[in-house]
């Protein structure tokens, strides 16, 4: 097997140290950024919020949401309520919409008016920022740091 002469070797060892301290550098810069306190605590915050989210989503669809559907103007589950705009070939005149799902008359090429859906996601809104104000308001009155802080605007620029 062929040898590298004491040159070669020399530039291979200096190549090999320049790797390392690169390689080393990056990875105290990454473990820096990743481990700080900040950092961490925005992580545990996102967990707990998705979290929270799953719980306000089951809230309004397995709780609230049946109960908006008793209402007689909406005698199906609330995301499946839809009007058809413009509907496709294989509509079905005897059916009140024509379609009986919402996926069937997007499978079919109808343009649909998907109210239902919207007024699902605007009640799942205003349970999830009514529950985080209520925290907030709780978290305020138990310690004496507040949240949600009151505005007050200034009189001379009329800024808040």
């Amino acid at each position: 097997m062929p040898q590298l002469d004491e040159d070669h070797q020399q530039q291979l060892r200096d190549a090999e140290q320049g790797i390392r301290r690169r390689a080393s550098h990056w990875w105290d810069s990454f473990t820096n950024f990743a481990l700080r306190d900040n950092v961490l605590e925005v992580a545990v915050g996102l967990i707990l919020a998705a979290a929270f989210t799953a719980c306000a989503n089951s809230l309004v669809t397995d709780i609230i949401l049946p109960i908006i559907s008793l209402l007689p103007f909406l005698a199906r589950n609330l995301p499946e309520k839809f009007a058809i705009l413009k509907h496709g070939p294989n509509y079905d005149g005897t059916i009140s919409n024509g379609y009986n799902t919402i996926d069937q008359a997007l499978g079919d090429g109808a343009i649909v008016f998907a109210y239902g859906n919207f007024i699902d996601k605007i009640v799942r809104f205003f349970v999830i920022a009514v529950a985080l104000w209520i925290i907030a308001t709780v978290y305020g009155r138990l310690s004496d740091d507040q949240i949600v802080k009151k505005q007050v605007k200034c009189k001379f620029c009329k800024k808040y």
